[in-house]
């Protein structure tokens, strides 16, 4: 959709802003008038909605659909000279960017990457040079800018090719810092980036901020974990003191796979998630056998079953992290497999075993 749409005359202006009912949000200011095209002017201000928002869409409500219309924005009193920002269509991408705007005048190209960030879309596709071109001509940018500018996100780099937009749009790509909070520094410096600007951290807070929905996503584990728990602790006589150790050790695979991973990434060893995580469930399954003091086979099983468990978990960071790439993802899928089921079905089986003989 193109919401940008042709005002000339009161009962036009009337037609349009009820065409435009869509885009009265909160964080749309007003809607200003340029160059005979309504355009919404956007804070630069995160009110107490936007914060819910993000909180929402960190635990998965909603956030397939936490998403912007594409299209032009502006943000303060742009002129046919202000830069020009491409962002995402999700909304945490474009709040980062506008709140980070502030006191600045300018332009928001909104591409539309179907509610992905900047850095996944640029790995699937959707922030990508077709899209850019696309946007650019359906905004009719040309009519608005007098310049052929626009600035680029650097985390969108590997969606764009910057020397075939410019041939196809005749915009010229230039890169910006990674952080938009960073924009306002270079922007001062003349678009020039220092190290700092270049560097894609991915510190705790960043790594933290994506356990939520990883949390979310592991709640299958729950219920096989009880049942799992409950099974091991038959017969009746006695039950509780066996179930209990089993529902510690599984049911702790979920924080251990989803916040100890992320937390822990920079220090856990190997290159490869599967194998950190792997290493990560062991220990914990390691650290339950100790306390619950486990004959030696169902201390193997523990290991056995623990250990893919986080392994697995721990691969679902592998879309959020710097530490590895998209075809690196895909082969620690391809490799880990097989040796992940085969783990679990051996600890499961050393488990019984021990329940069964008394190991």
């Amino acid at each position: 959709m193109n919401f940008i749409l042709k005002h000339s005359g009161k009962a036009e202006a009337q037609a349009g802003f009820i065409a435009l009912e869509e885009l009265r949000k909160p964080w749309v200011d007003r809607f200003m008038v340029y160059g005979g095209r309504t355009i919404p002017a956007v804070s630069t201000t995160l009110h107490a909605a936007d914060r819910l928002g993000a909180l929402k869409a960190r635990w998965d409500i909603g956030r397939m659909r936490y998403s912007v219309l594409p299209g032009l924005y502006a943000v303060g009193k742009p002129t046919s000279d202000s830069p020009v920002f491409v962002t995402a269509n999700y909304k945490m991408s474009f709040d980062a960017l506008r709140s980070n705007l502030a006191k600045l005048d300018g332009w928001i190209l909104v591409l539309d990457t179907k509610g992905i960030n900047v850095w996944c879309a640029a790995g699937k596709g959707t922030f990508g040079t077709a899209e850019l071109v696309s946007r650019i001509a359906k905004v009719k940018l040309a009519t608005i800018v007098t310049h052929r500018r626009v600035i680029l996100p650097q985390l969108g780099a590997s969606g764009v090719s910057a020397p075939e937009a410019a041939r196809q749009s005749g915009f010229h790509v230039e890169w910006g810092p990674v952080r938009a909070s960073d924009i306002p520094a270079w922007l001062a410096a003349g678009g020039r980036k220092s190290d700092a600007m270049r560097e894609a951290r991915f510190d705790l807070r960043d790594r933290i901020a994506v356990a939520p929905v990883e949390i979310v996503h592991a709640w299958p584990i729950v219920p096989a974990a009880i049942a799992l728990a409950a099974v091991f602790g038959l017969p009746a006589e006695g039950w509780l003191t066996r179930a209990i150790p089993a529902a510690v050790l599984l049911l702790g695979t979920i924080p251990i796979g989803t916040v100890a991973f992320p937390a822990l990434l920079p220090w856990l060893p190997s290159r490869a998630f599967a194998v950190k995580g792997a290493f990560l469930g062991a220990f914990w399954a390691a650290l339950c056998a100790i306390v619950f003091h486990l004959p030696t086979a169902a201390a193997a099983g523990a290991i056995l079953t623990a250990a893919p468990v986080v392994a697995f978990l721990g691969m679902n960071f592998t879309g959020a992290s710097t530490f590895t790439c998209q075809p690196g993802a895909l082969l620690e899928v391809e490799k880990g497999f097989w040796p992940m089921i085969s783990s679990l079905i051996a600890g499961l089986a050393a488990a019984g075993a021990s329940r069964i003989f008394g190991l």
